[in-house]
């Protein structure tokens, strides 16, 4: 099983990356997130990796950091859910996000993605809320990232969450006002407008 690759980035296009360890060049299916952070062709760079192996097809699949990797294995052991979907939802999510997402039960956040309709949308909430909140320790342990209610994290939204949780707010009351706002917001803009929302502070 491979896990990692380092090497040199030979090729790039969206959804796809070549990397060149020891001679052998590795073609890896990435989110778009991913893509835009391996750098220039020509650059040494680092994915965490998965392998599938079906009868038809041998495929990899990269990851920048492991955030997007511990997401990716959550996605594709929803019934339904193959490695194409996974890496759709994941190039229109963030981690931080979609883990807020499922934990608010927004399955219509999901529906946004290009292919998934609302049935398997709302399979990946029903089959995932509980195991996203039951390991949220462990996620944030072993994948390096802070999980839904979590203390201060990297990304404007888990930074956001931690601060009105802070505030008194519990995870149910704002993570379905957090998963409503637009993509690209700041932390405290995301605050800021939660608590107008809510009707203010506590």
């Amino acid at each position: 099983m491979l896990y990692s690759l380092r090497g040199t980035l030979i090729h790039r296009e969206p959804g796809l990356a070549v990397i060149e360890c020891s001679g052998v060049g590795y073609a890896c299916r990435t989110t778009f997130a991913t893509g835009a952070a391996l750098g220039a062709v020509g650059d040494e760079v680092r994915v965490f990796t998965v392998m599938q192996v079906r009868e038809d097809a041998v495929e990899l699949f990269g990851f920048a950091d492991r955030q997007e990797l511990a997401c990716f294995n959550l996605l594709t052991g929803v019934s339904g859910v193959g490695p194409k979907a996974a890496l759709s939802i994941l190039s229109d999510l963030e981690p931080a996000r979609f883990l807020l997402t499922v934990a608010a039960g927004d399955s219509k956040t999901l529906t946004k993605t290009k292919g998934i309709g609302a049935k398997i949308a709302q399979r990946i909430v029903l089959e995932l809320k509980d195991k996203v909140a039951k390991q949220q320790p462990q996620l944030a342990e072993e994948a390096g990232f802070a999980a839904v209610a979590a203390a201060p994290a990297d990304g404007a939204m888990a930074e956001a969450l931690s601060a009105l949780m802070v505030l008194g707010y519990t995870q149910g009351e704002v993570a379905p006002v957090l998963a409503g706002l637009p993509d690209g917001l700041s932390s405290s803009e995301l605050i800021k407008q939660t608590l107008r929302a809510m009707g203010g502070n506590k």
